[in-house]
C-alpha cells in the first residue's frame, strides 16, 4: 500500500471501562503516518491491519467500535496486554508456566 492511500485509526480502550473501545483518531496519507508515529513516540503498540482499518476508518471520531469487532479488538488488547508483560489475575497460577521462547 503506498503512503498516500494509507489509513491509520486509534482506538482507545482502558481497562476497567464500561464501554467498548473508542475511536479517537483516525486519517489519511501523511496525517495516517502522523497518528503511527505518535503513537510509537507514546509506547502505544501499533497493529497494521489495512481491512481492519479500512472498516475503522468509517466510523466517526468519538464513536464506539460496533458489536461485530468486539472479538478482534478484544483479542488485539489481550494480545498487547500479554506483549507488555501484563496478565489477568486468573493466570497468577499459570503465568510462570507459560514461556515465551519458542
Amino acid at each position: 500500500m503506498d503512503k498516500k492511500n494509507k489509513s491509520a485509526v486509534g482506538i482507545k480502550y482502558q481497562e476497567g471501562d464500561k464501554e467498548a473501545p473508542k475511536v479517537i483518531a483516525k486519517g489519511f496519507g501523511d496525517l495516517a503516518e502522523e497518528i503511527i508515529q505518535v503513537a510509537k513516540q507514546n509506547g502505544v503498540l501499533v497493529h497494521e491491519d489495512p481491512y481492519l482499518s479500512e472498516f475503522l476508518t468509517t466510523l466517526d471520531l468519538g464513536q464506539e467500535i460496533p458489536e461485530q469487532l468486539y472479538h478482534v479488538i478484544a483479542e488485539l488488547i489481550a494480545f498487547s496486554y500479554v506483549l507488555q508483560g501484563k496478565f489477568p489475575e486468573s493466570w497468577a497460577q499459570t503465568k510462570g508456566k507459560i514461556s515465551t521462547n519458542a
